[in-house]
C-alpha cells in the first residue's frame, strides 16, 4: 500500500539528510508503529506519506513514494485527500470549522459524499470515539485531549485507505486511549485500513502493532520487523520490555498479560524485599519556603495554555520582549528568603540555577505551603469546571495531578498563575491571591509550562529565545542554553523554534520557564513529543528542583512519568478530587493509573522498572 523507494530528505540550511536511503514497503491492512529518539525524522517520514513533505514544508525529496499507486512528488496533498487521512501532533493547526460536529463533517463535504452517508458516519464516529456529548460544543471550549479525538475522528469519516497519525494519543487518558487505539485495531481487521503511526508512549500502542518501524538516528537507515524483535535492539522500548530485559525473558513482552504469565520467578525474587515508601518519587522535603529571588518572563512562565474540562482555553496574550511590561525587574530578597549558604559547589547548568538553599532547609523546618487552595469553584460558561478542590502545595513536593480528559486539571493550573478567577472559594500563592496580582509579580512566584509550548516562543532561533530567557530572569548568559542541551542535546542554535519538533519545542520552553527558578513550578503534559531518554533527562531535572525546595505541579496522563517522579498523586474527576495520597497507594489500586510494573508486579507497590534494577543489584 505505500511504498518507499531510495527515500532521502534534505533541508535547506541542514547539513545532514534528515531521512536517508528509505527503502521499504508498508502492506495492505497492517498498524505499522514508527518509533524512533526525538528528532530523528519520524515526522518528516509520516510527512512524505501525506505529500506535505515536500509539497508544504519545503526541502528536497529524492526517491520515490507511492501510496496505493499515487506517486506524492506529483501528487499534492489535496489529491491524496480521499486516499489519505493524516492527524498531525498539533490537532489546532488541523481543524477548519468551529464546532465538533461540522469538523467531523467537513472532510466528507469536501470530498462530495452525500448528505444522508455523512450524516450516518458522524453518528458513527461520535459513538466510536465517546463524542457524543461534545457534538454542540465549540472545539476551542474543549479539552486538549477532548481536541485529539476530534482531530482524529475527522479522519476517519471520510474512510480513507491509509491513516497516518503522528503522536494520536499524547493528550488522551489512558481510557480514551485505549478506545482510540481500539477503533484503529477495528479498522486494520475489519475494513482492511493501512495505519502508519508514530508515537513515543510505547506502553500503550507496542502490542497492537502488526510490524515496527524503527529510525534509529538521523539519517540512519531504518529497521522493520517484528515488535518484539525491534524492541530488544531499539534505544526506546516501553517499561513492560525493559521489564523483561531486565529478567531475561526470552521474547520480550509486549503487554502487562505477557508479562504477568512470566512474572512469577521474578515475584519470588522480590518477595522478601520492600519497595521504596511513598513510591519512586523525590519525597517532599522540607525546604525553607518559597525561593524569593525567582525572576521569570512576565509574559510567558505565569501564562499558557488552559485544558478545558472547563469552557475552553482563555485567551493567551503575549507582550514584546522590549515592552515595559514584558520584563520582571531584578528585586532583592524578600524577609522570607533565607540567604544563600557557603558550601560545595554542585555541578552542571542546574545545579548553578538552583544554588544552596537557606538555614530553614538544613534545619528541616516548614514554612507555609507555596500554595494553598482552599473550597475551589471554577465555573466557565455553563460548565462548572471545579467543585469544591482544596489542596497545599509545601515545598520539594511533587505532585502529579491526574484524571480523564475535561476533569479541570489545566483549569486548576490556570488559575493557581490568575489566568482564571475563582468563582468561590480561595487560592494563594507566596500569600497573594493570583487572579488579583499583577503578573510582574506573579511570576516571581510561579512558572507554567502549557501544553502548547509555542505559546511562550517567539523568537526566530534558539539562542535568541535563550537569551531573551536569562535576561528576563536575571539569570547568567548561557543559563537557558544550558538547561536546554541538558534536556534535549543536539538541538542548533540557529534553529527556528517552528522547525523542531514538538518534544524539542517543548524542551526549549521548559528550559525558558526554569531559568527563572520559580518556587512553584506548574507542568501541564509536559512529556508529549519526548522519547523515553528525553523523559528520563526531564524527571533528573525535575528532581533537581524538588530537591532545592521547588514545588512541582504535574497534570499528567503519563502514569509512568507519575510513578517516577512524584511522592503525590492527586485524581480529579468532574472537578472534583476523589483521590489525595501517596503514589504507590493511589495508583497501584487503580487499573487506570497504574503503570505497567506496578500492574505485572500488583500486589505489592513496585512502580518502576528502576525500582526493581536496583532491589536486584542490591542482591546480586
Amino acid at each position: 500500500m505505500i511504498r518507499f523507494e531510495q527515500v532521502s530528505v534534505r533541508y535547506e540550511g541542514v547539513g545532514s539528510p534528515v531521512l536517508s536511503g528509505v527503502d521499504l514497503t508498508v502492506p495492505e491492512g497492517e498498524l505499522v508503529l514508527l518509533v524512533g529518539p526525538s528528532g530523528v525524522g519520524k515526522s518528516t517520514l509520516l510527512g512524505t506519506v501525506s505529500g506535505l513533505v515536500p509539497h508544504f514544508t519545503g526541502g528536497v525529496l529524492t526517491g520515490r513514494v507511492t501510496v496505493g499507486g499515487r506517486d506524492t512528488r506529483t501528487h499534492k496533498p489535496r489529491e491524496l485527500a480521499d486516499l489519505v487521512g493524516t492527524v498531525g501532533q498539533d490537532p489546532l493547526a488541523h481543524f477548519v470549522t468551529d464546532t465538533v460536529e461540522d469538523e467531523l463533517a467537513y472532510g466528507m463535504e469536501s470530498l462530495g459524499l452525500a448528505p444522508g452517508v455523512m450524516r450516518r458516519r458522524v453518528e458513527e464516529t461520535l459513538d466510536l470515539l465517546g463524542l457524543a456529548e461534545l457534538r454542540d460544543r465549540p472545539i476551542a471550549t474543549l479539552s486538549g485531549g477532548q481536541q485529539q479525538r476530534v482531530a482524529i475522528g475527522s479522519v476517519l469519516t471520510p474512510h480513507p485507505k491509509v491513516l497516518v497519525l503522528d503522536e494520536p494519543t499524547s493528550a488522551l487518558d489512558p481510557a480514551a486511549a485505549e478506545e482510540v487505539l481500539a477503533v484503529l485495531q477495528r479498522l486494520v481487521h475489519d475494513l482492511g485500513t493501512t495505519v502508519l503511526m508514530a508515537e513515543h508512549r510505547l506502553e500503550r500502542v507496542v502490542q497492537y502493532a502488526d510490524q515496527v518501524l524503527l529510525l534509529p538516528s538521523p539519517g540512519a537507515a531504518p529497521v522493520m520487523g517484528a515488535p518484539a524483535d525491534i524492541m530488544t535492539v531499539s534505544p526506546v522500548r516501553p517499561p513492560v520490555a525493559e521489564l523483561g530485559l531486565l529478567a531475561g525473558w526470552d521474547p520480550l513482552p509486549l503487554s502487562v498479560r505477557d508479562a504477568r504469565r512470566r512474572a512469577a520467578g521474578l515475584r519470588d525474587r522480590l518477595a522478601s524485599m520492600e519497595p521504596p515508601a511513598g513510591g519512586c518519587g523525590t519525597q517532599a522535603a522540607p525546604a525553607g519556603g518559597a525561593d524569593a529571588e525567582a525572576h521569570g518572563r512576565a509574559d510567558g512562565g505565569a501564562h499558557g495554555r488552559a485544558d478545558a474540562g472547563a469552557d475552553g482555553p482563555p485567551d493567551l496574550s503575549r507582550t514584546s520582549p522590549k515592552s515595559p511590561t514584558s520584563l520582571a525587574a531584578p528585586t532583592s530578597p524578600t524577609p522570607s528568603a533565607a540567604p544563600p549558604l557557603p558550601g560545595p559547589v554542585r555541578r552542571g547548568p542546574l545545579a548553578r540555577l538552583l544554588g544552596r538553599r537557606g538555614p530553614a532547609a538544613a534545619q528541616g523546618a516548614v514554612a507555609d505551603p507555596v500554595s494553598r487552595v482552599e473550597g475551589l469553584g471554577v465555573r466557565r460558561g455553563r460548565v462548572e469546571a471545579l467543585r469544591r478542590v482544596s489542596l497545599a502545595l509545601a515545598p520539594g513536593g511533587t505532585v502529579a495531578l491526574m484524571g480523564r480528559n475535561g476533569a479541570g486539571k489545566s483549569t486548576l493550573l490556570a488559575t493557581l498563575v490568575g489566568m482564571i478567577e475563582p468563582t468561590s472559594g480561595t487560592v494563594l500563592v507566596g500569600g497573594l491571591a493570583p487572579s488579583r496580582t499583577d503578573p510582574r509579580e506573579m511570576v516571581r512566584r510561579v512558572g507554567l509550562v502549557p501544553q502548547e509550548p509555542r505559546d511562550l516562543l517567539y523568537a526566530d532561533t534558539v539562542a535568541a529565545e535563550c537569551a531573551a530567557a536569562d535576561v528576563d530572569a536575571g539569570a547568567p548568559a548561557g543559563s537557558c542554553r544550558s538547561l536546554v542541551s541538558e534536556l534535549l542535546p543536539g538541538v542548533p542554535d540557529g534553529t527556528h523554534p517552528r522547525d523542531l519538533s514538538e518534544g524539542q519545542r517543548l524542551a526549549l520552553a521548559l528550559a525558558v520557564v526554569l531559568t527563572a527558578r520559580p518556587p512553584l513550578l506548574l507542568l501541564d503534559e509536559p512529556t508529549r513529543g519526548l522519547d523515553y531518554a528525553a523523559k528520563a533527562r526531564l524527571v533528573g531535572v525535575l528532581r533537581g528542583l524538588a530537591a532545592g525546595g521547588h514545588a512541582i505541579v504535574l497534570a499528567t496522563h503519563d502514569v509512568e512519568l507519575a510513578a517516577e517522579l512524584a511522592d503525590r498523586v492527586v485524581i480529579l474527576a468532574d472537578g472534583e478530587v476523589v483521590a489525595d495520597g501517596p503514589t504507590a497507594q493511589v495508583v497501584v489500586s487503580s487499573p487506570a493509573f497504574a503503570p505497567q510494573t506496578a500492574k505485572v508486579l500488583a500486589p505489592r507497590e513496585w512502580l518502576t522498572v528502576t525500582q526493581v534494577r536496583r532491589a536486584l543489584e542490591g542482591t546480586a
